[in-house]
């Protein structure tokens, strides 16, 4: 399956009375995953990209609680998908060993990164070029 198709919309139940609103997110029940670090990126312009890169071992969630922004998921071998992140009761699914790209950021911008794993930049790939060189391998290997 390719990456494009397993990276995905997930939407988060929205709990709300007079009072206001609250969304959930719970690890391996509303994301396919135990959340192992989180952190938030804000205060990027509009025409700024954030991540490019891949990651051997993480997945991610992301949600914009505030503001938006799109996401970017590639899966080097010429297949990419766009999301748009503009409520914050949805997400993206990330699986591991797509390359993202965040960008588009409105002015009042929060994107939450839900991660699968604690960081570890031995798993990193930040050039595009070797990441697809991986993949590639990846699917000679699997073939």
């Amino acid at each position: 399956m390719e990456i494009t198709n397993s990276a995905c919309f997930i939407e988060f139940a929205e709990h709300g009375d007079e009072r206001g609103n609250l969304v959930v997110v719970e690890g391996e029940k509303d994301i396919p995953f135990a959340i192992q670090r989180v952190f938030y990126i804000y205060g990027s312009d509009p025409d700024i990209i954030r991540g490019r890169h891949a990651n051997r071992r993480s997945e991610f969630v992301l949600v914009n609680v505030a503001g938006k922004s799109k996401v970017k998921v590639m899966d080097g071998l010429g297949n990419e998908v766009v999301f748009c992140l503009n409520r914050p009761r949805t997400g993206v699914y990330i699986p591991r060993m797509a390359w993202k790209e965040m960008y588009d950021f409105s002015p009042d911008s929060v994107l939450l990164c839900l991660a699968s794993e604690h960081y570890d930049e031995s798993e990193y790939i930040r050039e595009y070029n070797e990441f697809e060189k991986e993949v590639r391998a990846g699917r000679t290997d699997a073939e």
